[in-house]
C-alpha cells in the first residue's frame, strides 16, 4: 500500500504544495485508488496534479466523517469529474463509503452549516454511495472500519450546545457518531489512516485490530484531535496505544504540538505534511 498525503495544515520542507487546515489522501492497494477524505477546497486536486495524479480514476472515496475540512473539497471534485465526461475524457464513476450520518446538518456556534455541502440524492447522482455503520472492506487488505465502539472513557466526547447535529427533533448536541478510518491490514501489521480521530484514537485502535484480526500496529497517519487535549489525556492515550504495540506514527492537522511532543517521546514520530507519501508491505 501507498499513502500520500494531498493536503494537510502544513507542508514538507522544499516541497512547494498548498496547505490549508483540512486533511485529504491518496491510498493506493492492489484493489486500485482510495481517496480518503478531499480537505476544504480544491488544494488537494492542485496538489495531486503535482504529484502526477489528477484523480480521474479513483474507484473509491471513503469519507473519514462531515466536517467541513474533510468534505467540502467535494465540490470541486465533482467539477473535475464531470468536466472530464463534457470533454470525452476517461474518468470513473466512485463508489463513496462513508458513515450513515455523514450528509448531517452540523453546525458550531453561529456558523450555519460547518458539515457536508453535498446532500445525499445530490451525491448519488455522482457516485455509487455505500452508506454503513458496519465496517466495509474495500479490497482483501483494506477496510473501511465504519462506526467506532468508544470503549476508553477518557475518550469521550463533550457534548455541547456549541457543537449540533440536526435530528429528527431538531439540532441536539453532536456525539460525532459519523467519524471513522480506514485500517489496511499488511505483512508488518495494521496501518491506520484517520481524519480527525473524534471517535478517540485508542478506541479506533482497538476496533481496528478486532476488525483486522491482527494486533501490530504498525503505524497511524492522520489527525488525532489533541489540540486542546489536558497532559491527564495524552498520559491515558500515550500509556493505551503503547500497550496496543504502537511504536510508530505521523500525526498531523489537529493533532496539536503539545500531543506531538509527548508522543516523541514514547513513539517514532515522524514528520507529515502535504507532498508527503509511504509505502507498507
Amino acid at each position: 500500500m501507498r499513502v500520500r498525503v494531498l493536503v494537510d495544515n502544513s507542508t514538507l520542507i522544499d516541497h512547494y504544495f498548498l496547505a490549508e487546515p483540512g486533511f485529504s489522501a491518496l491510498v493506493e492497494t492492489e484493489g486500485g485508488k482510495v481517496l480518503f477524505d478531499l480537505g476544504y477546497s480544491r488544494a488537494f486536486l492542485e496538489n495531486a496534479r503535482k504529484m502526477g495524479e489528477d484523480l480521474l480514476d479513483i474507484r473509491y472515496v471513503v469519507l473519514s466523517h462531515g466536517h467541513l475540512d474533510h468534505t467540502w473539497g467535494m465540490v470541486p471534485f465533482i467539477m473535475a469529474l464531470t468536466g472530464a465526461r463534457i470533454e470525452k475524457r476517461p474518468c470513473t464513476r466512485p463508489t463513496l463509503v462513508a458513515h450513515p450520518g455523514v450528509f448531517s446538518t452540523k453546525k458550531t456556534g453561529d456558523l450555519p452549516e460547518t458539515g457536508s455541502l453535498m446532500a445525499e440524492e445530490k451525491c448519488r447522482e455522482h457516485f455509487d454511495l455505500v452508506l454503513s455503520r458496519e465496517p466495509v472492506w474495500i479490497s482483501p487488505d483494506l477496510v473501511f472500519l465504519g462506526e467506532i465502539p468508544r470503549r476508553f472513557s477518557f475518550e469521550e466526547v463533550p457534548l455541547s450546545g456549541k457543537r449540533t447535529v440536526r435530528g429528527p427533533d431538531g439540532c441536539v448536541p453532536d456525539p460525532l457518531l459519523d467519524d471513522s478510518a480506514l485500517a489496511f491490514t499488511g505483512k508488518e501489521g495494521i496501518v491506520i489512516v484517520t481524519g480527525c480521530s473524534h471517535a478517540g484514537i485508542c478506541n479506533i485502535a482497538a476496533y481496528a485490530r478486532e476488525v483486522c484480526g491482527e494486533e501490530r500496529v504498525r503505524d497511524i497517519i492522520g489527525g488525532f484531535h489533541l489540540t486542546a487535549a489536558p497532559a491527564s489525556r495524552l498520559e491515558k492515550t500515550v500509556s493505551t496505544l503503547a500497550g496496543m504495540g504502537v511504536v510508530r506514527m505521523h500525526p498531523c492537522h489537529c493533532t496539536g504540538f503539545a500531543a506531538r511532543c509527548r508522543f516523541s517521546g514514547a513513539f517514532q514520530v515522524e514528520e507529515v505534511g502535504s507532498g508527503w507519501e509511504c509505502e507498507y508491505r
